[in-house]
């Protein structure tokens, strides 16, 4: 069979991502946030792009100076007519004055003694504004001290050798956030260090006298019992219990401790108390991750009995085109193909942020009409919904409404929510309604809330009262719900005391 080259012509039909769609995808599903640094990084990229607010306020800025030297030249034409003669001239909006009374009042000051004087006066007190006080040196760092740096900062404090000093600081860049030095072991420290471990177990202990109290222990116990030597708690029972007994005080199983240690159930209560104000984490209060802020994208507004939803452009620059550039092309060919692309670019990317907003109010005004009841009267109503029904009702596919709900957040009468927080799978109900599985949540919620502390619901007696309310569930749904919302088990929530 001979081989043999020859042309075809076949027409086809494919999907193409060009880098204007690709765009497009990714600026839908950025955060608000996320959006605004974009847009920023673009204007300083582009200078076809202009912020229509900073040009307003420009242009509100340049009238405002007009009218001050307006009203400035009225009352220099003013104040010539005066006894004291003024002659007045404007150049480049600056008003100038030439003073033609007696020429002798400036040149009667001593200045030589006033300058003898002013110097070797006392010096004049510091400023305090209305006389509210200063804030304090800790209130103007720039950020708070971590957990390592106020450690390091007592470490250097001691007058340890400088062999000890670099063990204590190799200990420190191994304690984690919590507090604890968990790894490496002291000996595998100290070979690598080429120490003895017994002066890095010597080291140790120094550090574990550092404020906050409990910090370098290598264990819960070895935390605890830090803590109750440096408050002067460290009977004998004290430390038994924390030794042997963390599980049972964990699981608030004081009989267990009593029948044990042999002691009567006060005296095991009256120790459970003492511990449990120690804290298991010491690093905590150095805890120095940034909060979260969370800003709407969408605002649904109540008016009357109608329901509104309204883009939030608050902090997002407006957008235009600078007429500028768009006029300054020139008659060089390498200067106009520049200002034609970034021309381009800027209308795509304008376009792309407008059709982001509409996709974005498409999709909160499908949910609000899936979802009504929930904004009439609460969680408790919440209803199952999917991606696929909001996709359906407004024409686009899943994926666009998963990237449209992606970060963005609307507010509600009812509160500020994750536009996922809507899409819930369906819970049965024994009246035939599903029911969200967001609203079986919160009745679990309300159930805990409102129990008996000493008392507290288990799982079981939750899927019955559940099932007296028409919501049929299993018993591994309801823990699974409730390690959810981070709520502990009866035992751990039960109060002896």
């Amino acid at each position: 069979m001979g081989m043999e080259m020859r042309q075809e012509l076949k027409l086809s039909q494919q999907l193409v991502m060009t880098p204007q769609l690709q765009q497009a995808i990714r600026l839908l599903q950025l955060s608000r946030m996320e959006l605004a640094d974009l847009v920023h990084e673009e204007m300083l990229e582009n200078p076809i792009l202009d912020d229509e607010h900073d040009l307003d306020q420009e242009r509100s800025r340049e009238r405002d100076e007009a009218g001050s030297d307006q009203e400035q030249l009225h009352q220099l034409e003013g104040a010539g007519s005066t006894e004291t003669p003024l002659e007045g001239s404007v150049v480049e909006g600056v008003a100038q004055t030439e003073i033609k009374g007696d020429a002798t009042a400036v040149s009667e000051i001593d200045w030589e003694n006033y300058l003898d004087n002013y110097t070797m006066g006392p010096p004049m007190p510091a400023f305090r504004g209305d006389g509210e006080e200063l804030p304090s040196l800790e209130a103007t760092l720039t950020k708070p001290a971590s957990l390592h740096d106020h450690l390091a900062w007592q470490l250097k404090m001691t007058n340890l050798p400088q062999a000890q000093l670099e063990i204590g600081l190799e200990i420190l860049g191994n304690i984690d956030a919590d507090g604890y030095f968990k790894d490496p072991p002291v000996e595998e420290l100290a070979a690598d260090l080429g120490a003895d471990a017994v002066l890095c177990e010597q080291v140790l202990e120094r550090i574990q006298s550092f404020d906050p109290i409990g910090v370098g222990a290598r264990s819960l116990a070895e935390c605890m019992l830090i803590q109750a030597i440096a408050a002067g708690q460290d009977d004998d029972l004290v430390v038994k219990m924390i030794k042997s007994h963390l599980g049972n005080l964990e699981k608030k199983n004081y009989q267990a401790i009593a029948r044990d240690l042999k002691q009567p159930l006060d005296e095991i209560y009256e120790a459970a108390k003492v511990i449990m104000e120690f804290d298991p984490r010491p690093g905590r209060q150095y805890n120095t991750d940034d909060p979260h802020y969370v800003t709407p994208d969408v605002y649904i507004h109540k008016v009357g009995d109608k329901y509104f939803v309204v883009p939030n452009d608050d902090g997002l620059p407006k957008l235009k085109i600078s007429g500028f550039y768009k006029n300054a092309m020139g008659n060089s060919a390498a200067s106009k193909d520049y200002v034609q692309d970034k021309l381009r670019s800027a209308q795509w990317l304008i376009r792309s942020i407008q059709q982001r907003q509409r996709t974005i109010i498409k999709v909160a005004e499908s949910i609000l009409k899936f979802q009504r009841e929930f904004f009439d009267k609460g969680i408790a109503h919440l209803k199952p919904l999917i991606l696929r029904d909001v996709a359906e009702d407004i024409g686009m596919h899943e994926s666009t409404v998963s990237r449209v709900t992606t970060s963005k957040y609307v507010h509600t009468p009812q509160g500020i929510f994750e536009l996922k927080f809507f899409f819930n799978s369906g819970i049965s109900r024994t009246n035939g309604e599903d029911l969200a599985s967001q609203a079986v949540k919160s009745k679990i919620k309300e159930l805990v809330d409102a129990e008996d502390p000493k008392r507290p619901h288990s799982d079981q007696k939750i899927v019955e009262l559940l099932k007296k309310g028409g919501i049929d569930i299993a018993r591994r749904t309801v823990a699974k719900y409730r390690e959810q919302l981070g709520i502990l088990s009866s035992s751990k929530r039960k109060q002896v005391f």
